[in-house]
């Protein structure tokens, strides 16, 4: 008998506020909600862009020169890969035996990254990614990812991959991660708390649309965590009510979406802090994929191709001079071309 298992399980999208520019405040309020969903019988979690330690939201509200009083203190509160701070993340899932997609502001070396982390009930490293390339005024902070951070693992969960925020309006990036069969994918979002009615495109209706048109397009679930602007996070950053009126409180709307863009779960009011929680079932991606799959049977090939570059961009490639062969004749030795002598 053919195996028609398909993998059920419980995902979670969390819509809260970090402790803002604080690792190890957000990191402790990270493990509280990891171990509510867990207590739920919650399997994967995912949490919103730049969670740790928070949305650097004062590029949107005034110059450069201005912001750059919260910069020291952004970089300090960042998350390095690998540190004792990420292992506790790690260290929690394993004992939660719980999966999280985590969203933080990467530091490696003197630069940041907009990022993504994958993290396995075992506390095992699945995958770290960077944002392609950070949105409008994101640039003035953060640098910039590659081709091969648009990948699809495999896990015991199904095949998950993960994009941040505007990520999902690049469509030959979407592309990419739905021709790599992706079954769960993990969207996340800062906070839909930005000029509100005022610039439409940064709003909660056509965001949360980019997510609900991913899980139609790609046919796969979408978990699309939000995250909420807190009251000290505008009284730190909103120092007037010019600020207070670009930057509103709240901005929480957290979605889960099925492969038919049918949406999953509960919202929560968008002031609320909490998680969105669905139970999903794999199986249904099979029904979706049979009226349109954009990089299978619905594709035209002879039309239009996608070239993916995953090649990792490094900008130091170091190259050292080989080290003589000692078992070589003198003469032959490295960089010496051989000399007829004559005798006297």
């Amino acid at each position: 008998m053919p195996n028609t298992a398909h993998p059920k399980l419980r995902v979670a999208a969390v819509q809260a506020a970090p402790v803002f520019l604080d690792i190890d405040g957000t990191i402790d309020k990270t493990i509280d909600l990891m171990a509510q969903a867990a207590g739920q019988g919650v399997k994967l979690i995912a949490f919103p862009e730049t969670w740790v330690p928070g949305y650097p939201w004062w590029v949107w509200l005034d110059s450069p020169a201005w912001g750059m009083q919260f910069v020291q203190r952004y970089h300090d509160n960042s998350l390095v890969v690998g540190s004792a701070e990420f292992d506790r993340i790690k260290d929690a899932a394993r004992k939660l035996k719980i999966w999280v997609s985590l969203g933080y502001s990467e530091k490696a070396g003197g630069s940041l990254y907009i990022a993504q982390a994958l993290i396995d009930d075992q506390g095992h490293t699945v995958q770290t990614r960077r944002k392609l390339k950070p949105t409008h005024v994101e640039r003035t902070v953060y640098g910039e990812g590659d081709g091969s951070d648009l990948a699809v693992v495999e896990t015991p969960l199904g095949n998950i991959g993960s994009l941040c925020c505007w990520e999902h309006l690049q469509p030959l990036s979407k592309y990419a991660m739905y021709a790599q069969n992706e079954q769960i994918h993990c969207g996340a979002w800062p906070s839909f708390s930005l000029y509100r009615g005022a610039a439409y495109a940064l709003g909660p209706e056509v965001n949360n649309a980019a997510s609900q048109v991913y899980a139609a397009e790609g046919q796969c679930f979408v978990i699309a965590p939000c995250a909420t602007v807190s009251q000290a996070m505008s009284d730190l950053m909103c120092t007037d009510p010019g600020k207070q009126q670009m930057l509103r409180t709240g901005g929480g709307y957290a979605r889960i979406y099925g492969p038919d863009g049918s949406p999953l779960g509960t919202p929560l009011a968008e002031d609320q802090e909490g998680l969105v929680i669905a139970d999903i079932d794999l199986g249904m991606i099979s029904l979706a994929k049979a009226a349109g799959d954009p990089s299978g049977h619905y594709s035209r090939p002879d039309a239009t191709q996608l070239l993916l570059n995953k090649t990792r961009r490094e900008p130091v490639v170091l190259q050292r001079t080989p080290e003589p062969d000692a078992s070589a004749p003198e003469a032959l030795s490295a960089g010496t071309e051989p000399r007829l002598q004559l005798a006297a």
